[in-house]
This record gives structure tokens, C-alpha cells and sequence, in this order.
């Protein structure tokens, strides 16, 4: 029987070698903000809102043409937390 994750950690790798973790709570959230935001503007050099759904007061902007790979992980409520 297939397990459903709780939530999806998104990982951009920037140019530079940054790399930044987002979560978004389904993977059609994922898919809506990866079609609307950043591919819609994968040239460009203004800068777009990365949602932070997790942290009040707090938000991110990258430029979508210095974003190189993203990888999305399921994440199961049961998983545990490695890097706690």
C-alpha cells in the first residue's frame, strides 16, 4: 500500500553553489508555483517570491535564471528527521 506524504521539501541549487530548502504542502502547489513563477520566467533577472510556508515574518527572492537544478523529496509524517 502506497504511503502519502505530508508535505514536499523543494531543493534549489543556485548559482554559486547556494542551496535553499522549501516546502510546500502538495506537489500541485509545487507545480503551480514552478509553472507560474520560475519557468514562466526561467530568463530572466528580476526577482521572484519563493513561498516560506513554514516560517512567519520571513520570505525569499531568487532570480529565476540563477537557479541550475531543483529536486523535489517526498516527506512522510512517519519519516525521521535527519538532520535534527
Amino acid at each position: 500500500m502506497a504511503r502519502t506524504p505530508s508535505e514536499f521539501a523543494v531543493h534549489l541549487f543556485l548559482e554559486g553553489g547556494h542551496r535553499e530548502e522549501v516546502r510546500f504542502p502538495t506537489i500541485q502547489d509545487f507545480q503551480k508555483w514552478y509553472s507560474n513563477e520560475l519557468a514562466a520566467k526561467a530568463d530572466s533577472n528580476d526577482f521572484i517570491s519563493v513561498p516560506i510556508k513554514n516560517i512567519q515574518g520571513e520570505y525569499m527572492v531568487v532570480r529565476p535564471s540563477k537557479v541550475f537544478a531543483i529536486r523535489v523529496e517526498p516527506v512522510f509524517a512517519s519519516s525521521v528527521d535527519r538532520f535534527a
